[in-house]
C-alpha cells in the first residue's frame, strides 16, 4: 500500500467515530425521575432488589447483592468464603491493582503469580506452584477479552480445599462450558465503574454459591444486617458498602441491553480477528479457548509479534496505528510495580507485616513482563459496538501500517 502514513503526514485511514459510551435510554430517565421524587434513594429499594434478582438470573447465580464498588465486592467475597487475616490468596501478577489491594485490606497475604502472556489470564501451573499450607483462595481474573482455564483452577481448588473467588470486573456475561463467569467459583465480584460494559458510574456486585456465604457477605455490606425479608442483626461484623437506587436504575437499563451488546461485540471481534489473520503481519487476535461458550469483552485482547515487526517495537507500532485512527494500548502495569499501588508506602499494610510472602519490590514475573513491555495489545469495548464500516476502516489502518513497516522504522529512527 503506497498511501502515505498518517504518522508522516498522510490522511488517517479511519474517518468514522466509535459509538459513544455510556449508553442510556428513556426508561432510565423515567425511572430516575420517579426515584428522585419518591425519596427512597437507598437501603434496599425496589430498583436495587429488582436488579439483584435480574442479574442473578442472567448469570445463573444462586445468590447476589449490590455493593458500592468493585473493590469492596472482592473484599466481601473473600471474607464470605472464609478468608481470614494471615491466609494466603493467590492473585495474578497482571490485573488492576484493586484485585490485590482488596485482599491486602482484609488482612490476607497476597501471593502474585505469573500469567499466560497471550491471554493475560492466570497461569494454572504458576498458581499450583505457589500453593502452601497457608493458601486459602485463588482469584482468577477474567481479564480484558479472554477467560481463565477454569477447569484447571477448579481441579486445583478441589485438590487443595481452596476457595475460588472470581474477579469478573471485565466480563459480564462470559461463559465457560455454558456457565457464566461469576457463577463458576465459590463467589464472584463484579464492577460497574464508568468504563465497564455494565455501568452505573460506580458500583459492584457479589455472587455467592451457598447461603451461608451470602449471609456473611450481606452483613458486611449492610451494616451487620441479614438479607430481606428479616433485616435483623446477623451477628457478623458489618460495614456500609451500600449502593443507591439511582445507580440501580442505570444498571437495570444497561442490563436490558447487555445480551444484544455482547453479541454485537463478539461478532465484531470475530470479524476483526479474521481480518487480521487475512492481512498477516505482527498483529493478531489472542487465541480463544474452545471451552469458552460466550465471550464478553471489556477489551479485545490482541498479540503483537516482535519477530514480525521488522525492527519496530509494539509501542511504535501502536503509535503508527493511532495516527491512522486505530486506537489501542498496552495492559495494566504488573501489580508489583504499578505506580498507583505503592506497596511500600507508609499507607500500605506491607511495611507493618513481618511475614510478607514475597519481596514485591524485587519480583519479576516473565509472562507479566513480556505482556506489559512487548506483546499485549488491547482495544476498548466501546469501539466494538460500532458499525461494520468502522471495523473495515480499522482493518484498512492495520493493512496500511503493515505495508509500510520500514517507513515506521525510519520515522522513529529520525525522531
Amino acid at each position: 500500500m503506497s498511501e502515505r502514513l498518517a504518522l508522516t503526514g498522510g490522511n488517517p485511514a479511519v474517518a468514522l467515530q466509535p459509538s459513544p459510551w455510556p449508553i442510556s435510554g428513556d426508561q432510565e430517565v423515567e425511572w430516575m425521575t420517579e426515584v428522585v421524587r419518591s425519596g427512597k434513594w437507598s437501603w434496599m429499594g425496589p430498583h436495587e432488589t429488582a436488579f439483584a434478582e435480574q442479574f442473578c438470573q442472567f448469570l445463573g447465580a444462586n445468590h447476589g447483592m449490590c455493593v458500592s464498588n468493585g473493590t469492596v465486592s472482592i473484599q466481601c467475597a473473600l471474607q464470605a468464603v472464609g478468608v481470614e487475616p494471615g491466609d494466603e490468596v493467590i492473585v495474578p501478577g497482571l490485573t488492576w491493582v484493586a484485585t490485590a489491594q482488596a485482599a491486602l485490606d482484609i488482612g490476607a497475604q497476597v501471593v502474585l503469580v505469573d500469567i499466560d502472556p497471550e491471554t493475560l489470564c492466570i497461569d494454572p501451573d504458576a498458581a499450583a506452584a505457589a500453593i502452601t499450607p497457608r493458601t486459602r483462595a485463588i482469584i482468577p481474573v477474567q481479564l480484558y477479552g479472554c477467560m481463565c482455564d477454569m477447569d484447571a483452577l477448579g481441579e486445583l481448588a478441589r485438590k487443595h480445599d481452596l476457595r475460588i473467588v472470581e474477579d469478573v470486573a471485565h466480563q459480564h456475561g462470559s461463559q465457560w462450558r455454558g456457565v457464566c463467569a461469576g457463577a463458576l467459583g465459590d463467589a464472584g465480584s463484579f464492577s460497574f465503574q464508568q468504563s465497564k460494559v455494565l455501568t452505573s458510574g460506580e458500583g459492584g456486585f457479589v455472587t455467592c454459591r451457598d447461603e451461608e456465604a451470602f449471609q456473611t457477605a450481606f452483613a458486611l455490606k449492610q451494616v451487620g444486617w441479614t438479607p430481606p425479608p428479616d433485616m435483623k442483626p446477623a451477628g457478623h461484623y458489618g460495614h456500609n458498602y451500600r449502593i443507591t437506587e439511582m445507580q440501580c436504575v442505570l444498571l437495570r437499563g444497561g442490563l436490558s441491553r447487555l445480551a444484544e451488546q455482547t453479541e454485537q461485540r463478539d461478532a465484531n471481534v470475530q470479524y476483526l480477528a479474521a481480518g487480521l489473520e487475512r492481512i498477516g503481519g505482527p498483529l493478531r487476535a489472542a487465541r480463544r479457548d474452545p471451552r469458552v461458550t460466550r465471550q464478553a469483552y471489556y477489551a479485545m485482547t490482541m498479540v503483537f509479534d516482535p519477530q514480525k515487526g521488522e525492527g519496530i517495537t509494539r509501542d511504535q507500532y501502536l503509535q503508527a496505528l493511532a495516527a491512522e485512527g486505530f486506537s489501542a494500548g498496552g495492559p495494566y502495569d504488573p501489580v508489583y510495580r504499578n505506580p498507583l499501588l505503592n506497596l511500600y508506602d507508609r499507607t500500605s499494610p506491607i511495611p507493618y507485616r513481618p511475614d510478607v510472602p514475597q519481596d514485591y519490590a524485587a519480583l519479576r514475573l516473565p509472562g507479566c513482563e513480556q505482556a506489559k513491555n512487548e506483546t499485549a495489545v488491547l482495544m476498548s469495548h466501546t469501539r466494538l459496538l460500532a458499525e461494520r464500516a468502522y471495523m473495515d476502516q480499522l482493518l484498512e489502518g492495520v493493512e496500511k501500517v503493515n505495508g509500510q513497516l520500514g517507513e515506521v522504522r525510519k520515522h522513529f529512527a529520525e525522531v
